[in-house]
């Protein structure tokens, strides 16, 4: 997809819903001070606490948070357990405040909604949970990085193979990946023509994770999702799920038809993954891949 149609939707959106404007309808709250009272009817909250929970700077929620004071919609009282803090609560005009708030952009929600079809709007639904997703994982992703692996590369990603490996008892002996004798060879291993394999960096660039593709053994067209490993300080980020995505896209690319997978159950995560994917279980294993102990074998139709 092009970002540059996105961007331009997202700033429609933005305008639409009146985010750039001084108040919220007819109400004298600015956006921001609306989402501050919003925020506030889930119970009392710091300055700094408000600024995390709309990730904005504290500096920035210092300001409409004193105009609200000013109107006496919140009250600062002292913080139960840190005598350093104060907290912001609703007083009584706020909480009127924030139901004339709640009743006006309901109307106009509903307004909204009512020009679309009860199949619109489930998919309107849908789309914008997905969106709010991909912004989230995006914002944790940040200064992390994908990238092709390189020489320099090897023994460190070796490290990650053998360290998560060992923490799921994925022992050589019962034939998992760290047995591959080329597993601190993996750029050179990943050179020909039809494979690739990535690497993801962290923010002080540490290598912590990778995974790949290469023809799977005795199948035309249809690549094998290899080395997929991750540390646990990348785990819960969405980075694998965007690898996975990123090898996918690269495998159409490269003419491939499908795209076969092996792993164990003790793998949950991993699991639960590719079948959000959209891979699909297999009775049983595709090609000559000499896992063994991989008792789970899914595979996926790259349209």
């Amino acid at each position: 997809m092009d970002p540059r149609p996105l961007r331009a939707l997202s700033r429609e959106l933005v305008r639409e819903l009146g985010m750039l404007s001084q108040q919220c309808g007819a109400l004298a709250l600015s956006p921001l001070e609306a989402h501050l009272l919003i925020e506030l009817e889930n119970g009392p909250a710091t300055n700094q606490q408000l600024a995390e929970r709309l990730r904005i700077d504290k500096s920035n929620a210092s300001r409409p948070l004193a105009r609200l004071a000013e109107r006496d919609l919140i009250g600062w009282h002292p913080h139960p357990s840190d005598g350093r803090s104060k907290e912001a609560r609703l007083t009584q005009a706020g909480q009127a405040q924030l139901l004339a708030l709640h009743q006006e952009m309901d109307q106009a929600t509903e307004q909204a909604l009512a020009q679309l079809s009860p199949a619109e709007g489930e998919r309107l639904w849908d789309g914008l949970r997905l969106y709010r997703s991909a912004l989230s994982r995006a914002r944790r992703q940040q200064g992390y990085h994908i990238r092709p692996i390189t020489p320099a590369d090897n023994p460190h990603i070796a490290a990650v193979v053998r360290t998560v490996s060992a923490e799921y008892d994925l022992t050589a002996d019962k034939g998992y990946g760290v047995a591959d004798p080329n597993l601190d060879f993996l750029h050179e291993t990943y050179q020909g023509e039809r494979s690739r394999y990535w690497v993801i960096e962290g923010p002080d660039g540490t290598i912590l994770g990778g995974g790949g593709i290469a023809p799977l053994a005795g199948e035309e067209e249809v690549c094998e999702l290899q080395k997929m490993y991750f540390m646990p300080a990348l785990r819960g980020l969405g980075l694998g799920r965007r690898l996975v995505l990123q090898a996918m896209n690269e495998a159409r690319a490269l003419g491939y038809q499908r795209c076969y997978l092996e792993t164990t159950g003790v793998l949950r995560e991993a699991t639960a993954l590719y079948e959000s994917l959209g891979f699909e279980h297999l009775p049983g294993p595709l090609g000559n891949t000499g896992h063994d102990a991989c008792e789970i074998c899914m595979v996926l139709t790259l349209d």
